[in-house]
């Protein structure tokens, strides 16, 4: 069965802060989708020229709505949905005080499933279609996010956390075992479907140089996984993490050690940044992850976007749920335009949604597949409502440009505009 989806239809091809044309957009266009893959897209009237009415073909009309790729968050902890929104602490009493009890949990039967399940539908109900999500230290909780992933098609990259100290016994592994569950859950899970692999040691404090040596023989195994880990967001870890590597030059250079750095390697936060870190990202092509709310919420300090752009580094942009406060990667971009504002640098709506977008799946070497409208792709892509709200709507009255639209669902937008979410071509949100 195919489907032709009318509506205005926006994609990148390329950064807006590097060139003006950045992005094709029509004001009444439409997506061809097949099998879960876009096979064209163009204006509507091209389209049903080209492919006019037929048994298998359903039309769907979602004018005046934008249609765009699905948002891709580059940085989540499925754990911690149920202690999103904690009061009151910077990172490591955080941790201590809810994040660690409450990943203990999902050692309990039945827990990790039941959240997953209600995790994949808060990601769907705000238009995230592609997630990036560090599990807990028990197997069974990377087990039941990709098996509910699977289910949907929806495409997930995931990993258990490796972590052997400085946590309660209830969440830690061994270097050891850390290895084996690691190992046996990419041999199940990495590249089946839709189904990708993080190798996931949480951060330096958490993990001895024991397991951090078994993190540096996974990456080595298994050189097409991603790895995901935490880099510089706070001065206090910053400070613990060069207590407990007194060798290291800086941070970054306790991964380097290690054989982690390379362009599959994703480092939330990344704000503390020395010259030294900033120019070995750059050359070995590893990722910053900016995660404005939890940046603000746990007090840990503003990304520097345009520094680490000037020396070639690359970034996404994430949650973090649940030090982040929202799912919703508009509330995320945001929050983002703000914490630029602090520094003195722009964050102009173009460049906001393509970094949600291809610019996210650019720093997952995913552009070929996802974050983008493009025929051969997966068929990600989100339905937008800039007048979802009373206060959107009366905004949108003086709102004469597709940037002051975008700039609108940015600031005011929540998952209250995301109309319909497809992941691969199918819709996810069924009173849409």
């Amino acid at each position: 069965m195919r489907q032709l989806i009318q509506g205005r239809t926006l994609s990148f091809h390329a950064d807006p802060t590097e060139t003006e044309n950045a992005f094709t957009y029509h004001e009444d266009g439409a997506i061809l989708v097949e099998n879960g893959k876009i096979l064209a897209i163009g204006p509507y009237a091209d389209l049903r020229a080209k492919y006019p009415p037929a048994p298998d073909l359903t039309e769907i009309d979602h004018r005046p709505h934008l249609i765009l790729p699905g948002f891709i968050d580059t940085h989540m902890h499925f754990p911690q949905v149920q202690v999103v929104a904690s009061w009151g602490a910077q990172l490591l009493d955080w941790l201590n005080t809810y994040t660690f009890p409450e990943e203990a949990r999902f050692a309990q039967q039945g827990h990790a499933p039941a959240m997953a399940e209600k995790f994949l539908d808060l990601l769907v109900a705000h238009g995230t279609t592609t997630a990036v999500a560090f599990c807990s230290v028990h197997p069974q909780s990377a087990e039941a996010l990709f098996s509910a992933a699977e289910a949907r098609n929806m495409a997930m990259i995931a990993g258990k956390v490796m972590m052997d100290r400085n946590a309660p016994e209830a969440v830690l592994d061994t270097p050891q075992s850390g290895y084996d569950d690691s190992k046996a859950l990419i041999e199940k899970w990495h590249g089946r479907g839709r189904q990708r692999y993080a190798i996931t040691p949480r951060f330096a404090i958490t993990s001895t140089p024991e397991q951090m040596e078994m993190a540096g023989q996974l990456v080595r195994e298994h050189p097409d996984c991603h790895i995901q880990t935490h880099l510089s967001e706070n001065l206090d870890e910053i400070a613990f993490t060069l207590d407990l590597y007194p060798e290291a030059r800086d941070y970054l250079d306790i991964y380097e050690t290690y054989g982690l750095l390379s362009d599959k390697l994703l480092l939330g936060h990344s704000i503390h940044l020395e010259p030294r870190e900033i120019a070995r990202m750059a050359e070995t092509g590893s990722r910053a992850v900016f995660c404005p709310t939890s940046n603000l919420f746990l007090g840990s300090g503003l990304f520097d976007e345009a520094g680490l752009r000037a020396a070639g580094v690359v970034s996404g942009i994430a949650t973090d749920i649940g030090g982040g406060t929202s799912y919703s990667m508009l509330q995320t971009l945001n929050e983002g335009y703000k914490i630029l504002q602090l520094r003195g640098q722009k964050l102009h709506p173009f460049a906001a949604f393509h970094w949600a977008t291809r610019g996210n799946a650019i720093a997952l070497g995913m552009e070929d597949q996802i974050g983008t409208l493009a025929p051969g792709t997966d068929a990600d892509f989100i339905v937008l409502d800039a007048r979802s709200t009373p206060a959107m709507a009366l905004r949108m009255e003086r709102a004469e440009t597709l940037a002051e639209e975008l700039f609108i669902l940015q600031i005011m937008g929540d998952d209250r505009a995301i109309r319909q979410t497809y992941v691969a071509g199918q819709p996810m949100l069924a009173d849409a």
